[in-house]
């Protein structure tokens, strides 16, 4: 009996897993459509990247974006999610401040997350010095900070991810970052299952789904090696033409050109670029030639909502 028992819970588990859904199926497409979130990173840290992303999501191909809560163009970029809120609008979440003369310090008080903040009193310029210096608890009130600044102003929030992967290049801190989204039931951002296994955290991604997270099923990031200033165009255009069946999230940074962007980053170039590629009517007509369906984090976020009820 304890054998047949055994035999039957196997083949009903292989089954199960035979006829289990993908992602690309829950959310109502065929499992071998390609499917495309393009989110814009950097929302709110200054007024050339929210120019940028409201004419990428108005005029061009950007499906979603994130916004630093903590950085100084916040409310420009917050109004406009509020009044848009059809549109994908996530929480950038932000440990560092990278460029040497604009900086910003923590949304949580100071005497909460002291040592997320250097000697000149802004928050630390890489993610190796904020794993040297911090604390994973810190980066737990901090971002529990970051999104609810972001609720409290009324941006509809879709989904969370991490501003330069501080939050997903530490096992630390992944799971920080796991324990916001099931807090806040929210989408995530999370690297495909080759880049995992490459960091030596293969299991993220069966925790995700154990928690009822959904992420997409791919995310872009060892293709990066050979991306720059002088590729844009060339680069995404290859990459779109070789997206793979079921649910990809690319990311770019998206700006409008200006002495300001110019001022702050030493890649405005890319980001000027970015912005010209994923409004050109040459993107348009290649995603449309390849097949591929651009989605927002909406409908991630409508999808793992309806399965958690």
């Amino acid at each position: 009996m304890k054998k047949t028992a055994l035999s039957l819970c196997i083949f009903i588990s292989v089954s199960f897993i035979g006829n289990a859904q993908s992602l690309a199926e829950l959310l109502g497409y065929k499992k071998y459509d390609k499917i495309l979130i393009i989110n814009n990173d950097d929302a709110g840290m200054c007024h050339a990247s929210n120019v940028g992303t409201i004419q990428g999501m108005k005029e061009g191909l950007i499906s979603s974006t994130t916004i630093m809560t903590p950085c100084p163009w916040f409310n420009e970029i917050a109004l406009f999610a509020k009044n848009n809120p059809e549109l994908s609008f996530g929480v950038h979440l932000t440990l560092t401040s990278e460029w040497e003369h604009y900086r910003w310090g923590t949304v949580a008080p100071r005497d909460q997350v002291s040592k997320l903040y250097d000697k000149q009193g802004y928050m630390w310029h890489t993610v190796a010095d904020v794993y040297a210096s911090s604390m994973i608890e810190e980066a737990l009130i901090e971002g529990r900070a970051q999104i609810n600044k972001a609720l409290d102003s009324g941006i509809p929030i879709t989904h969370i991810d991490s501003h330069m992967g501080t939050y997903q290049y530490s096992a630390d801190y992944l799971n920080i970052y796991l324990q916001l989204a099931e807090e806040f039931n929210l989408p995530l951002r999370m690297a495909s299952q080759n880049t995992l296994d490459l960091m030596g955290v293969p299991d993220f991604r069966q925790r995700c789904r154990e928690k009822g997270l959904i992420c997409p099923d791919y995310f872009i990031y060892e293709e990066f090696e050979n991306y720059t200033s002088e590729n844009v165009e060339q680069f995404w255009t290859d990459y779109l033409k070789n997206l793979k069946p079921g649910v990809t999230e690319i990311f770019v940074h998206a700006s409008a050109d200006s002495d300001e962007i110019r001022s702050i980053t030493h890649s405005a170039e890319t980001r000027v670029k970015e912005l010209a590629f994923f409004t050109s009517d040459a993107a348009k007509e290649l995603i449309h030639k390849e097949g591929i369906t651009v989605i927002g984090y909406r409908e991630l976020l409508n999808l793992q909502r309806k399965l958690k009820k």
